[in-house]
């Protein structure tokens, strides 16, 4: 997919009389496989919430282990944010994915074959290292790839990749709840087909463009820029990027550097309130919730599958909107519904009210509000603040930061509800959402239309 051409920057600039038109079709293409990585990030992340209470029965597990159990995939994610950005620097982003690919498949069979407690946890963390990577390498190398008036649209694509995932795991966990007491095997089996399709698929994208100028390679990085964004456009963004590498290679001491601490701490602040406000809790344990309200196992996981599909719906509204409506409109409002949509959910769980479905309204409300805000639009906003220098490692540390809290919050909500009771716990999640709203309003520049090296300089154009 990547053909030989002259090198942009050794045509004269009078030749260049006719512009070359991007390559849409190609444009949608990469952006298309790349997303694929969040397919299997949702798809395994959200496998799980089918078989809790098999697995519960099988391994015997407590609340306290229950959140581990959960979680271990979490433990995995946050190892892989640690380690994909340096292996992503130093190997390409393209390379990284080709290795999420393998941990996915190598995850779902070890775990539907595990029959030791230690062994299926093991295996559900090696597919969070794929997990933890893809979440970051996949919307940086569309941030890095796709031109600035498309970027938004295109890493929203991975959101809706995530959301689709979600829904896939939802629909083959009721699909498969019929098949005895290994049902739940297959549950986590079912992932290896994709995440061999996502391997082969990723053989035929070219490498980041961003990522082959840093490494000196220029004739390849122009070929990618001008079939991205056309001929003289092109030639633009090669001297820009250029520039924005200019000295050594970044380090973690250079990203915690003064100059570049306040961007990166507002990166970590948005990783983590986008899971602190509860939403993992909400598509992990959703037929545990449903049940509460007095449906059956059946009944609940097909609840489930509503959600699934409200979240793939409001992926394509953000798709929709982000570029339009820009970053800070869509994270303030979505924070605010989130809130309220708790708020709502909390008060049937405090006063026992489980009639008309309200729950369920109330939840595919949040859901929704998530979907097409912190779910999709965090992702385009980490991909896009980092300046070219330090993006690899302070995606790793912002990734790191936001699977953490993931962590907290998945293993912490079994034994918040079991001591507080399930509407305070979503009460608790109801206040943090208030408190990113506030954030979000305070804090949060507005990012859309600009291209990355036009980013950076507002962002260290601010810091002091």
């Amino acid at each position: 997919m990547t053909p030989s051409s002259p090198e942009l920057l050794d045509i004269p600039r009078q030749t260049l009389t006719v512009e070359q038109p991007r390559n849409t079709a190609f444009i949608v293409g990469v952006s298309g496989v790349a997303a694929l990585g969040g397919l299997l990030f949702g798809f395994d992340t959200a496998v799980i919430s089918g078989a809790i209470p098999a697995i519960t029965t099988y391994f015997q597990l407590d609340g306290y282990w229950l959140g581990w159990t959960v979680g271990a995939v979490l433990i995995g994610c946050a190892l892989g944010a640690v380690f994909a950005g340096r292996l992503a620097d130093k190997l390409g982003r393209r390379t990284v994915l080709l290795i999420c690919a393998f941990l996915f498949a190598l995850s779902g069979a070890g775990a539907g074959l595990s029959h030791q407690l230690t062994a299926f946890i093991l295996f559900r963390m090696a597919g969070g290292l794929g997990v933890g990577a893809a979440a970051m390498i996949s919307p940086m190398y569309i941030a890095e790839t796709v031109p600035a008036a498309w970027r938004g649209r295109l890493v929203s694509l991975y959101q809706l990749a995530i959301v689709l995932g979600i829904l896939g795991a939802y629909f083959s966990n009721y699909l498969l709840q019929g098949l005895g007491d290994n049902s739940w095997r297959w549950m986590f089996a079912s992932q290896a087909a994709p995440s061999v399709l996502f391997g082969v698929l990723l053989l035929f994208l070219p490498e980041s463009p961003r990522w082959l100028i840093g490494q000196g390679r220029r004739a390849a990085a122009a070929v990618i820029l001008e079939k991205m964004n056309g001929r003289m456009a092109a030639q633009k963004a090669m001297m820009e990027i250029e520039q924005s590498f200019s000295g050594d290679k970044a380090s973690v001491k250079e990203a915690l550097a003064p100059g570049y601490r306040p961007v990166l701490f507002m990166g970590i602040l948005i990783a983590v309130f986008q899971q602190v406000t509860g939403i993992n809790a909400i598509l992990y344990y959703a037929p545990v919730i449903f049940k509460q309200t007095g449906m059956d196992t059946s009944s609940s996981l097909l609840q489930t599958i509503s959600i699934g599909a409200v979240n793939v719906l409001s992926a394509c509204v953000a798709i929709g909107l982000v570029d339009r409506l820009g970053r800070k409109k869509f994270m303030v409002i979505g924070s605010a519904v989130m809130g309220l949509s708790l708020i709502a959910v909390g008060g049937c769980f405090y006063f026992g009210y489980f009639q008309h479905y309200w729950v369920l309204i109330f939840t595919l409300l949040y859901v929704a509000a998530f979907g097409c805000t912190l779910g999709a639009v965090t992702w385009v906003y980490l991909s896009e603040i980092f300046p070219n220098r330090i993006r690899g490692i302070a995606m790793s540390i912002a990734t790191l930061a936001l699977w953490l809290a993931d962590f907290i919050v998945t293993w912490t909500f079994p034994l918040m509800t079991e001591q507080m009771g399930t509407s305070w716990t979503l009460f608790c999640y109801a206040v943090l959402c208030v408190i990113a709203c506030i954030y979000f309003i305070i804090k949060m520049p507005e990012t859309k239309g600009r291209s990355l090296e036009e980013i950076e300089s507002l962002f260290i154009n601010k810091l002091p």
